[in-house]
């Protein structure tokens, strides 16, 4: 059988839609504004692109960029922003406007697909040690493993070929998915792991020896805080003495390295493949670009902001943007590059012909 090609609508193999609701009842369950009270009985069963949807589905529109796939949806309706709506041609479509539309494209996309309610299930060849406790309705995957003294609080799902290691405690509505692993772990409530991730490995502590490096054991813990994401093959030390510790609210992307000591605030945002080297402290809602790196024992304050593929070397204040590598305040690494690509157009100018 051919495989479909690209397709923007949730696939019903894979998700379970909760619809149809009108459009008057998705505006108010999410907050947001009917621009016409008339396009309220509009029944929208679905969400989708703007470039797939149909006449029954909803689309977000969010992004000038996607312009020309707005003139062209096909969809219902349609939700946005006012500022974006003052610039569009008004189709004959319901409108709803949200000021913050992403958020509540967020909030539309659960209401349509909620998470499943789930019964307490174990699975084939799952290895639970006789101390661990389990709550209730939680949902155990296939060839599992639950180390001695480890305690899963209710509704939580651990996935397939997972260990969650000695001693470890999940608290309620935890995930952890496939082939993950949570060692030397106390972790909060809603958090959830994504396949493959490593909680808890030992850090990558040695002290120098006459015949070389010997490891220094790393005798801490991890502590998570509640409502925290951590993205796929995504990797936290536990601390060489006192613990790595990661804020509620904090979301953490995929293929990201979080050595031992660490301590992140609350709600942060750390993109893709990010570093951040022992002992770092990040505060509240520091936000972290792609691939920066943060070197050993860097104090980065409250709101800072870390441009993509930079290296901070030193302590950034609150509330302030920095790129480059070495990192340096964003207006300043601007000047450095626009500096740079003059002197580069005058060499090519004054070039021999």
């Amino acid at each position: 059988m051919p495989v479909q090609g690209p397709r923007n609508i949730p696939d019903a193999r894979f998700f379970q839609c909760a619809g149809p609701f009108s459009l008057a009842e998705i505006a108010e369950r999410i907050g947001a504004n009917l621009e016409d009270a008339a396009k309220g009985n509009l029944i929208i069963t679905d969400v989708a692109t703007l470039e797939d949807a149909e006449i029954t589905h909803l689309s977000p529109f969010v992004d000038p960029r996607y312009y020309s796939s707005y003139l062209a949806t096909a969809a219902g309706a349609v939700l946005t922003t006012r500022h974006l709506s003052e610039k569009i041609p008004r189709l004959d479509i319901g409108l709803i406007f949200s000021e913050t539309a992403r958020l509540h494209y967020a909030s539309v996309a659960r209401l349509f697909y909620p998470e499943a309610v789930r019964g307490c299930t174990i699975g084939k060849l799952v290895a639970v040690s006789d101390n661990a406790i389990v709550g209730a309705d939680c949902e155990i995957e296939l060839s599992a493993v639950l180390g001695r003294g480890v305690v899963v609080g209710s509704r939580c799902r651990i996935g397939c070929n997972t260990v969650i290691g000695q001693g470890v405690i999940l608290g309620d509505g935890c995930i952890v998915g496939d082939c993950a692993s949570v060692s030397h772990a106390l972790i909060g409530n809603g958090v959830e792991i994504f396949a493959g991730a490593r909680i808890g490995t030992a850090g990558f502590g040695f002290s120098p020896g006459a015949r070389g490096p010997i490891r220094t054991p790393q005798l801490g813990r991890v502590v998570i805080g509640d409502n925290v994401e951590i993205g796929a093959n995504t990797t936290i030390d536990r601390g060489a003495l006192g613990d790595t510790v990661i804020g509620s609210g904090t979301v953490i992307d995929n293929l990201v390295q979080i050595g031992h000591n660490v301590r992140i605030g609350i709600s942060c945002v750390i993109a893709a493949q990010v570093g951040i080297a022992g002992s770092a402290i990040l505060g509240d809602d520091v936000m972290i670009g792609g691939q920066a790196a943060i070197a050993d024992h860097i104090v980065i304050g409250s709101g800072a902001r870390v441009a993509a593929c930079s290296g901070v070397m030193r302590d950034v204040p609150p509330l302030t943007t920095v790129g480059g590598a070495p990192a340096v305040p964003i207006r300043q690494f601007h000047r450095q590059t626009t500096a740079l690509r003059r002197a580069k157009f005058n060499r090519s100018d004054n070039a021999p012909k």
